[in-house]
């Protein structure tokens, strides 16, 4: 991480005039990572959790479902928010939020209580990733030139390291405080993110119109009130699809397209869909982050629960068998974080992930640790690769003014990635985590992540990217449809 931030540094004391503001870097990665280091710690405290409420994997599911289904919501209206409003207030509210979900499920008395306190983790860390991006593009606009590619490095290599040590986090805190420590977590986390947020983000006021005025009523509400219903209906219909529940499609639909009716009338739209239609680069990405994610939770929620229950590991060994993967992802994203251009890291992140789930076909209830090992590291490298250039590819590919909803977009289309591995999990896994479930589990992958490839070698646009970084001329993200 040093060598990535090296280049970064001021003069000590001073506001860098003619640099990215290094002190600024700190809030950034705290508030980044609080979403997924709720995102994977939950993976080792599933069966300890399960086991003291008396509940079956399909309904600890629920924890990890209703953290998304928070998130997915809320990350792109946050975002929205931050473009109109600036970070700083956001960031604090989502922060103190963050703290009280943690008490709350610290104490949490019964499954449902706890499944509410993820839903309150969900909101409370919706603002850390679109701030984290606002800030890098409002420091470009501030110097007068691109932030350097270490900023988007040291970024995504923190939510990496976060995601990726948080089994182990997990299983090292389920061993001195059991399962409700998973929770508390968030106390100290949430006090560190209030501190840096209030002493370095700027109050830099949002977007404003003409007349100066910044007003309530430049919320699009019920573009986001729609948005919000489609997703909601979407998530829930993923989350447990049957045959009774087909009526949820339909509420999509006519939700759906409410929101788009709504988004081409309204004066400042939520999300504005002829710009978005019109960036089919950018919708790309989005739809590529979708199947990455539902490999990368597949494998981290699945292959976590399996080394448990499938090859009978602890909670902190099977926590303590990851740790591999995150040593791998950082040194790879540490190396590669420099060069802009994604392409190549999204066809060699594709052919990983691959691997990985040819891997997981090989695995039995009698497999050695060393055979555990083999497979995460070798997930390292995509985990290090994909992430890293998704981000990379928003950044470049969005309008500048909705950087913030944009990053958010991002993130909404992960964390559906995430609900569907959700529920994959629970089709493949049933009452029981056995072997055979997971061999299942990963021909669903694998079918995934050669999809994840193929439109990754269709898409012509990213080899741009890596260009535009070269490319003073082109150091602005390409406008829509470009």
């Amino acid at each position: 991480m040093s060598g990535v931030l090296h280049r970064l540094r001021p003069s000590r004391g001073k506001r860098p005039d003619d640099g990215f503001d290094r002190r600024l870097l700190a809030p950034m990665m705290t508030g980044a990572a609080l979403n997924p280091v709720n995102s994977s710690i939950i993976s080792v405290s599933l069966v300890p959790i399960g086991a003291a409420f008396g509940a079956p994997p399909s309904q600890t599911a629920w924890l990890i479902s209703a953290l998304y289904l928070a998130t997915a919501i809320g990350q792109p209206v946050v975002g929205r928010l931050i473009d109109l409003f600036g970070p700083r207030r956001l960031f604090l509210a989502g922060t103190a939020l963050t703290g009280i979900a943690g008490v709350t499920g610290m104490l949490a008395p019964s499954l449902g209580v706890l499944i509410a306190a993820r839903v309150l983790l969900g909101f409370g860390t919706c603002s850390g990733y679109p701030a984290a991006m606002y800030l890098i593009r409002s420091e470009a606009r501030r110097t007068g030139h691109d932030s350097p590619a270490g900023v988007l490095t040291a970024l995504a290599v923190t939510t990496q390291t976060i995601a990726v040590i948080g089994p182990s986090l997990g299983g090292l805190l389920i061993g001195v405080g059991g399962w409700r420590a998973t929770l508390a977590v968030n106390i100290p986390l949430a006090i560190a993110g209030l501190y840096l947020g209030a002493r370095r983000i700027p109050v830099t006021p949002g977007s404003r119109r003409a007349d100066g005025h910044r007003p309530v009523s430049d919320l699009d509400l019920p573009g986001m009130g729609l948005f919000s219903a489609a997703l909601v209906c979407l998530l829930l219909f993923l989350m447990n699809p049957g045959v009774g529940d087909w009526y949820l499609l339909l509420l999509v639909v006519a939700a759906g397209a409410g929101f788009a009716w709504r988004e081409l009338h309204a004066r400042q739209p939520f999300i504005d869909v002829r710009v978005l239609g019109g960036n089919l680069p950018l919708l790309a990405t989005y739809g590529r982050t979708l199947l990455c994610y539902i490999v990368t939770y597949a494998f981290l929620y699945g292959y976590t629960q399996w080394t448990e229950e499938g090859r009978g590991l602890s909670a902190s060994l099977a926590g303590l068998v990851q740790l591999p993967l995150f040593a791998v992802a950082i040194v790879v994203s540490t190396l590669t974080g420099r060069r802009q251009a994604v392409r190549s890291k999204l066809l060699v992140g594709a052919l990983g992930q691959i691997t990985t789930c040819a891997l997981l076909l090989l695995l039995h209830s009698d497999s050695p640790v060393w055979m555990l090992l083999a497979v995460v590291i070798v997930l390292g490298i995509p985990q290090g690769l994909n992430s890293l250039a998704l981000q990379n590819a928003v950044y470049h590919q969005a309008d500048a003014d909705r950087m913030g909803s944009s990053a958010g977009l991002l993130r909404t289309f992960g964390y559906l990635g995430a609900i569907i591995a959700s529920a994959a999990n629970g089709a493949f896994f049933g009452e029981h985590v056995t072997t055979g479930g997971l061999h299942h589990l990963a021909w669903f992958m694998l079918a995934i992540s050669v999809l994840f490839l193929v439109v990754t070698v269709a898409d012509p646009s990213l080899r741009r990217i890596g260009r535009e970084a070269d490319d003073p001329a082109e150091s602005e993200p390409p406008r829509p449809g470009r």
